[in-house]
């Protein structure tokens, strides 16, 4: 029986606040992984990052995108990132997208044995936002489907009128049904909306057609690039709707959303024993200000 040989790995990193943490996270993926190609895209708008203590392998995408959150922004960052990653010479079998706050939770054999195995093209979130979902009753964890079809499957038109010595006119028209948004969106019986998570792990032939859909600047892309959210929603549409890339609806993320809210919880030490318990490669988020300790403690247990 031949050995199965490891598959390259390198890493996305969007990145906007402490520095230190960063520094932290590059430098773990460096020990874990033996210094693999980390491309950075750093939003210097919203912090410095001292760039000459960077190990060589990581590349910086220049100029930066301010970035803004939930924009589409974010989108461009991560596609600039990508080109990067598979320009240089020795492009990486496999790609991870991570922020700042993303940290190991498995060692470097279980995350790569998992990727040599895998049957897979990318491990992604992505669920189908049709307007029968949008219209039953869902249990709580599953709302978002709602939100999702809201953000990027309806059509509102604002209308304003004043006239002198008249009283201001402001109306509204929203539009869900798809036989009235139909004209509006992009998405057809051949071209479905899908969202999920913004983090995702992906192959190299999956990377490169997300690089060369994007660049041909088709509708699809012009249509999420004026709305918001898209982050959760443009990767998932793009690789669902290809039927030659084969997708597992898993990001290997652990992210606690039990707090409610835009943003997921802050894991602590008390969430040691889930974050072990999962199937996940990354958890997130961590912050090094609120809980270091939970970071040494995965330290010693990845090494």
């Amino acid at each position: 029986m031949h050995e199965r040989t490891s598959p390259s790995i390198g890493f996305i990193l969007l990145t906007h606040t402490k520095p230190l943490q960063i520094y932290r996270l590059i430098n773990k993926l460096n020990t874990m992984f033996n210094y693999p190609v980390i491309v950075c895209h750093h939003d210097f708008s919203k912090c410095d990052l001292s760039v000459d203590t960077l190990s060589k392998n990581v590349l910086l995408v220049r100029p930066h995108i301010q970035t803004e959150w939930a924009g589409f922004t974010l989108v461009e960052a991560t596609v600039q990132a990508l080109r990067l990653m598979y320009e240089v010479s020795d492009t990486p079998d496999w790609f991870v997208l991570l922020s700042g706050a993303d940290y190991p939770i498995k060692t470097a054999r279980h995350i790569l044995d998992d990727l040599a195995s895998s049957p897979y093209d990318a491990y992604i979130e992505y669920e189908q936002i049709t307007y029968e979902t949008y219209k039953r009753d869902l249990i709580p964890n599953m709302l978002w489907l709602k939100n999702s079809y809201q953000r990027y499957c309806t059509k509102t038109f604002y209308f304003h009128y004043s006239k002198k010595y008249f009283a201001q006119l402001n109306m509204e028209i929203h539009l869900e049904h798809p036989l009235l948004t139909k004209a509006f969106l992009p998405f057809s019986k051949k071209l479905a909306c899908f969202s999920g998570s913004q983090w995702f792990c992906a192959n190299r032939k999956a990377a490169k057609y997300i690089i060369d859909f994007h660049e041909q600047r088709n509708v699809l892309t012009l249509y999420y690039s004026k709305l918001k959210y898209t982050d959760e929603a443009y990767f998932q549409t793009i690789l669902a709707n290809t039927p030659h890339l084969r997708l597992k609806n898993d990001c290997r993320r652990y992210i606690d959303w039990s707090t409610g809210g835009p943003h997921p919880k802050i894991l602590l030490m008390e969430d040691l024993p889930n974050l072990l318990a999962s199937s996940a490669h990354f958890g997130r988020k961590f912050d090094i200000d609120i809980d270091n300790n939970i970071l040494d403690e995965l330290d010693k247990i990845t090494s």
